[in-house]
């Protein structure tokens, strides 16, 4: 049996990152938002790197 992978909108992960900026524990953060630590962290890298082309609509880096 295969589980189906939950996808999450652009405005939520940018939220989520906005977030975390602002909260000092983000593995209680993350349980919140039913998320896990380690996709949170990898969305605020990847914000911090890219900036407005982080999160594209179809998953690929443009």
């Amino acid at each position: 049996m295969s589980r189906e992978r939950k996808v999450y909108t652009k405005e939520f992960k940018l939220m989520s990152v906005e977030l975390s900026n602002t909260r000092s524990d983000l593995s209680t953060l993350a349980r919140e938002l039913d998320i896990t630590p380690e996709l949170l962290y990898r969305w605020r890298k990847e914000h911090s790197t890219k900036q407005e082309n982080s999160f594209p609509c179809n998953g690929k880096v443009i």
